[in-house]
């Protein structure tokens, strides 16, 4: 986990949260750490249906278009 000083992290804020890692970010005073900054968690109904009208699908997903014999026997 990064670790940042206060000074350091005020002249930087904006820059520094919008690099954030999912870790987060350690803020120190005087070489102890004071505060923790995390990214927001994303909802996960934020997830359902993200990617609509970005992935084409080709053919039917189901089927390998493949003949295939498979003996009923085992």
């Amino acid at each position: 986990m990064k670790m940042i000083g206060a000074a350091k992290f005020k002249e930087q804020c904006l820059a520094l949260v919008d690099q954030l890692r999912p870790e987060g970010l350690v803020i120190t005073k005087h070489g102890r750490p004071v505060a923790r900054v995390v990214p927001y968690p994303a909802r996960p109904a934020d997830l359902i249906g993200a990617l609509r009208d970005k992935i084409a699908v080709n053919g039917d997903i189901l089927s390998t278009d493949r003949a295939w014999e498979a003996d009923a026997e085992s």
